[in-house]
This record gives structure tokens, sequence and C-alpha cells, in this order.
């Protein structure tokens, strides 16, 4: 996943997106948000502004649903039919998206979009009628998240993160949209780039990389296409041995994995070397929940801790947060994870890479205190 060399030399941010698939979205802004750490997390070059540069102006990605909201390369945009077909019917579907515009009220909003060019949430004014349950949305924001679900819609950019949208055929290229693939043509390149990318991976991995397969369909894709895939057996953290599947080139990738570099790197709670937890414990031993949703007394670690990875191993987990008032990156709480000695070197790593951190989000100073006194893990 892009972590084992440095980070550093010569950025080409799409080409990290195309290497991992997608990035992740993320509303949350801790110390930054999650898209610009995990670009950041390959190549420290890069810088915050630069992301929208290529959805918005360049056209090189697009904005849509994987397991979450997230930016894919455009080129991919072909291959993501059945994303837009199968999450249309289900918002349609769904009682959580009742509350929707219809009829006149429907086709107004459409002409607005049409007329004036990208507009955001904020451009209208419909309100819930009676009693507003938990999560309902005024019908505006539910018709626009199903237009956009559906692919009628599409992100033109975003401002301050606040999404604008679009009529498709003004974001999308006239060619991919023009370029049909069947729907069995899309499920293959769908299972075949989330294997290339996991490197071994059971169906269910598959399935949940890019969350635009069922799980159904991932194990039939399994065993329809024997001859495209190796059978290998995988030890996890806990010496325990479970059968994977590999590309047949898995050998030919294990001779050119190099060497992890001894750099400390803070890992983004949403990157995707991370985003599925029963992998991630499974091979590493590692145990992480991000608890931003947990109310405080029940939390085991804090409110946003972030992953610490030292060469193939994760040594432990920080929680940062950002006084505003003072522009400074607060260290709240530093745990090793068990069997791991912080030492001193450790300390000067990690203060090297909160430095780092820091200036990525502009932030101008550090407190560091907690760096001595970790707690235990």
């Amino acid at each position: 996943m892009g972590l084992a060399k440095q980070p550093t030399g010569k950025l080409d941010i799409l080409q990290i997106i195309k290497d991992l698939g997608f990035v992740q979205l993320d509303t949350i802004q801790n110390v930054t948000r999650a898209h610009h750490h995990i670009l950041w997390s390959r190549n420290q070059n890069y810088r915050e502004p630069m992301l929208n540069s290529l959805l918005a102006e360049e056209r090189q990605l697009f904005e849509h649903y994987t397991h979450d909201a997230s930016v894919l390369p455009m080129e991919f945009f072909p291959m993501w039919q059945r994303q837009f077909k199968h999450l249309g019917e289900h918002t349609n579907r769904s009682g959580y998206y009742k509350n929707r515009l219809k009829g006149k009220d429907l086709d107004d909003l459409l002409a607005r979009i049409e007329q004036e060019g990208p507009l955001s949430t904020s451009a209208f004014e419909s309100k819930v009628k009676g009693n507003k349950a938990m999560w309902e949305r005024p019908p505006h924001k539910t018709t626009l998240d199903l237009l956009w679900y559906s692919g009628v819609l599409a992100t033109s950019h975003r401002e301050n993160f606040r999404k604008y949208y679009d009529l498709a055929e003004r974001v999308y290229p006239e060619k991919l949209r023009k370029k049909c693939i069947d729907d069995e043509a899309q499920l293959d390149w769908l299972c075949t780039q989330a294997l290339s990318r996991l490197g071994f991976a059971t169906p269910g991995e598959i399935q949940r990389f890019w969350g635009a397969v069922s799980a159904k369909e991932a194990k039939s894709w399994v065993e329809q296409n024997r001859q495209h895939w190796a059978e290998v057996e995988i030890q996890t953290a806990s010496k325990q041995w479970y059968k994977a599947i590999a590309p047949l080139d898995i050998e030919q990738r294990l001779a050119d994995v190099i060497k992890p570099s001894s750099r400390l790197r803070i890992l983004n709670p949403f990157d995707p070397a991370i985003r599925d937890r029963n992998r991630l414990e499974k091979l590493f031993g590692f145990d992480y929940r991000i608890e931003i949703f947990v109310p405080a007394a029940k939390r085991e670690w804090g409110y946003y801790v972030y992953p610490l990875l030292e060469k193939g191993r994760f040594v432990g987990r920080i929680e940062l947060k950002v006084d505003k008032k003072k522009n400074t990156l607060q260290l709240i709480n530093l745990w090793p994870e068990q069997n791991v000695k912080w030492s001193k070197a450790r300390d000067q790593k990690l203060a090297q890479e909160l430095t780092r951190l820091a200036r990525l989000a502009t932030i101008k100073s550090i407190d560091c205190e907690k760096l001595n006194q970790p707690e235990s893990g």
C-alpha cells in the first residue's frame, strides 16, 4: 500500500491514487482531513490544496462511494457503472431516503443546476415537514444524495469541503460516459484489481476492498477464475495458517518486496492499509478501532487515535489534537504496543514525524510533553 519506501521524491498524486485504487474522504479535520493525510503518508511533498485541483480543474479524479465517499481515478469511470446502478436502486428503495423531492420540485432542482451551474445544499431551502426524526434531512439534501449515488449528478468540486453538485455530463468526459462495459466485465475488473492491490486475499477481503461487489459475487468470481490465481497459505501474527488466493505472479512480487523504511509513521485511521480491521489484526496482531462515535466514558483509548508504524510493525498508537487558538499540535496520549520498549530513539523519530505532520497542516508549534512519559500498552 505504498508505505514501505521512504515517503519522499517526485510527487505524482494521480499515480498514488491509481496504485491505491481510491482514497477515502472524511469530514473530520482533527489535524488534517483523512484524504490529505493518506496521500501525505505516501509522499510528504504533498500539500492540502493539491487534491482538489485534480478533481475540480483537471478532471483526473471523480468522487463517488466505495465503502464510503472516496475519490477514484477518472479512467476507472467505465468500470464504476454497476456501482451507480446498484447504489441508485438501493437508495431509491431505502426508507432512509423516502423524504425526497418528486415531480415538479425535482424538475426545478435539476433545472436550477442546469441553468446556474454547480450548487451546494446551501442553495436550496426545503424543510422537513412535521416532527424531525434523528438523522432526517431536508428533502433537497436527500434528493441531491440520491441523484449523486445514481450518477445523474456528480461532484463538481469542493469548497472548504462543502460538496458542489453538477450534471454528470458536465463532469465526466463524454468518451468515458459512452464507453459501455458489460456487468460481467466490470465485476471481473473490480475483483482482479482488488486482488492485485491486496497481494493476497480471501473472497471476503476482495469483496470489502471496493465495496462494489457482493459477497456472493466475490465468492463466485474466485470459484470461476481458478486459472487466473494461485492458492497460497498465509501465516498470521498468532502463528496460525489460513488459505487465500494471490495473483499468478506472486513469487515475483515476493522477490521484489523492498525492506520497509525505518521511519516512524503516523497513519490516519482511514488509511487503506488499515481499513480492513480484521485483516489488520490477523496479519499484524494490531487490534485497532476508531472511537470517534464511542461515548467518552466508554473509550478504551481516545477520540482520534493514530496507529504508529515502524518498518513492518505497529509499535503503538497516539492521540493528537490541535489547539486552534495557539496553532499548536498537542500530543494527548501515547501508548506503546505490548512488548514494545519505547526508547529515546523512538521519541526522536516520533518528534520528527510530528514536525512533518504539523508542516502539512501549517501548524506552527508542537506540544510534545508526553513524549518522555508514554502510557503503558
